[in-house]
């Protein structure tokens, strides 16, 4: 399975923190400064009490062997323990509330930008890879950009810190912590890039994982029908494996890094104890420095885990940056220039000029790809009926994507009222029409919410009236919590969903009607009374409907018969069945009679 193009292209191959990297990241943290900055000097001042202990402790021993008052310096370790305590509860509520945000706003343009995409672009990409990067990258992402840059910067200074103070006390000693320090680092600088190569590609695992498992649960029951079950699971599985695999390599060298630090303090802590003991005998050295020195030795190994844990941390987190960065490539819709927005009523040509028309349009799905439909001429009345037919891949569907605007011509004009498309925001282009799609794919919710979907202020006796029309009213009344009932595939069939989905149409009221064949989950006495509701329509404005079953072809006004991308014909049933040896063959593989009556009391699928 590929990578989807413009998302994760973020591979292993940048391993290395480097600074237009470390840009890209700053960037989700750049609108939260002033928290950041407020953090951070918290910390410090936490690392600074820090600091400060062992030298107290120091003045405690030297207060014994002096017979001096303990009071100073007992009350000097309470208050640091106090503030410190305070300060770090503090620090941490702000550092935590950070990270929360940045999520939040990285979740946020995520999703907005998805929304917004071009359908053929977001089509693209696997529905659960996309998920994955508001998911689980954000987490990353929020340690990276709050408490790892905090964490960073406060180790190195806390490093650098307890490196003084211990110069402070004893300069030989100094240079036994040192030897131990630079090894620790060198240790960390060969094995983090690979640390952060393994832990991007655990990532990307991850993201692919998502993607297949939201597909195959998307597509369960046919799953399950082809018994398929185990070899799905074994896909997926493989991905998690190699996640896994990647993850436990990163894991391994973090435990070899780790290891290598903490065997090297404390190699540093035995040779300070014994050569501090050698200084102190021979009177170099005061048993009160030498034992604040063995806890700054101990303290030491706070900045150096501090060091390693967000490295590691940053290095994850930049990879998850550029991934979720990488959703700003995707092409959104945007306005034309010229666009104006609402269009009076009164602006709206009327007479004889169509409603919907197309000049010799011609489109595809990408720069390179043949043209799914090739100089289409088209127009649609303000009235009737207008029935789309053809075999697969005659570019009906396409037809459908250029008229609701999900793809752009690359030839020709599309016309709305006789003004052209780029007339018109999306927003109001799509505001003069409702499209029921042959899936029927419904948003989380219950009956009400589905029907309000475009429609939000539409009032009760309205949702009524939509209902009765599609023949689900009575279905509604019965179910526990009416319409307030959740919609799923526990209490409503395909073919009922799909009916809500028509009746959300008809409450638009809309000038032109799309259907991409509302009736093909319905029986024959519900179709005939969604015939009828297609009929009505007709009378007050334009229906367009991409015909698979020939029932609904044989009362429309006008048929459109398409072909490789072309319109090969048109005309209504009768001159077609006539004049169109296409029309015949599709009318002959479906055993539809001649005789219009014999084809009315038929519903038959076309394939």
């Amino acid at each position: 399975m590929s990578a989807p193009e413009n998302v994760t292209k973020t591979g292993p191959q940048h391993a290395a923190p480097t600074l237009p990297r470390l840009r890209i990241l700053w960037s989700f943290a750049r609108p939260h400064t002033g928290k950041l900055i407020l953090a951070l000097l918290l910390a410090l001042v936490v690392t600074a009490m820090g600091l400060v202990t062992p030298m107290v402790t120091k003045w405690v021993l030297d207060t014994l062997s002096s017979s001096a008052s303990l009071t100073g310096p007992i009350v000097s370790l309470l208050i640091l323990l106090v503030v410190g305590a305070g300060i770090g509860l503090w620090q941490w509520i702000i550092v935590g509330t950070l990270g929360e945000r940045v999520v939040l706003d990285a979740r946020e343009s995520m999703v907005r930008r998805f929304l917004r995409a071009k359908i053929p672009v977001i089509a693209k990409h696997p529905t659960g890879e996309l998920v994955t990067r508001v998911t689980s990258d954000t987490l990353l992402l929020r340690e990276a950009a709050s408490s790892s840059v905090i964490g960073l910067i406060n180790g190195v200074i806390m490093l650098i810190g307890t490196l003084v103070m211990m110069g402070v006390l004893d300069l030989v000693l100094l240079g036994t912590t040192v030897a131990a320090v630079v090894l620790v680092s060198i240790t960390f600088a060969l094995l983090m890039p690979s640390i952060a190569k393994a832990q991007e590609q655990s990532q990307d695992h991850i993201g692919r994982l998502g993607g297949l498992l939201e597909s195959s649960l998307r597509a369960i029951r046919t799953v399950k029908v082809s018994r398929a079950e185990k070899r799905q699971g074994d896909r997926i599985i493989t991905e998690a494996r190699a996640s896994t695999r990647f993850s436990v390599r990163a894991v391994r060298k973090e435990a070899t890094a780790m290891t290598v630090a903490w065997s090297g303090i404390q190699l540093a802590i035995i040779l300070i104890l014994g050569i501090g003991a050698w200084r102190v005998g021979l009177g170099e050295l005061e048993v009160s420095s030498l034992i604040a020195f063995l806890l700054y030795a101990f303290a030491l190994m706070d900045p150096v885990t501090q060091l390693s844990t967000n490295v590691t941390a940053l290095q994850a987190g930049i990879a998850a940056a550029e991934r979720i960065k990488a959703i700003d490539a995707i092409d959104v819709e945007t306005d034309p220039p010229g666009a104006h927005g609402e269009v009076p009523a009164a602006d709206r040509t009327g007479g004889q000029v169509p409603v919907l028309e197309l000049r010799k349009v011609t489109a595809a799905y990408g720069p390179e790809a043949e043209p799914a439909v090739k100089a289409v001429d088209l127009a649609i009345p303000r009235h009737g009926h207008t029935a789309i037919v053809g075999p697969s891949g005659a570019g009906k569907t396409t037809l459908f994507s250029l008229i609701l605007r999900f793809l752009e011509p690359q030839g020709g004009e599309l016309l709305l009222d006789g003004r052209p498309y780029r007339d018109y925001t999306y927003d109001e282009l799509r505001g003069r029409l409702a499209y029921v799609e042959q899936e029927t794919p419904v948003v989380p919710g219950t009956i009400r919410e589905n029907l309000l979907l475009s429609e939000p202020d539409a009032a009760e006796e309205e949702l009524r009236r939509v209902l009765r029309e599609v023949r689900l009213e009575e279905l509604v009344d019965s179910l526990e919590d009416g319409l307030d009932t959740p919609l799923s595939s526990t209490s409503v069939s395909g073919g009922q969903r799909q009916r809500v989905a028509l009746a959300r149409a008809l409450l638009r009221t809309p000038d032109i009607l799309l259907l991409d064949e509302a009736t093909a989950q319905l029986d024959g006495l519900t179709e005939a009374a969604i015939h009828d509701c297609i009929r009505h329509r007709a009378e007050t404005g334009a229906v367009v409907t991409v015909a698979h079953r020939l029932s609904t072809v044989i009362d429309a006004d006008t048929i459109l018969v398409m072909e490789d991308g072309r319109v090969r014909a048109r005309g209504d049933h009768a001159t077609l069945l006539a004049t169109d040896e296409l029309y015949r063959e599709l009318v002959k593989a479906l055993r539809i009679a001649t005789d219009a009556e014999s084809e009315r009391a038929d519903i038959v699928s076309v394939h």
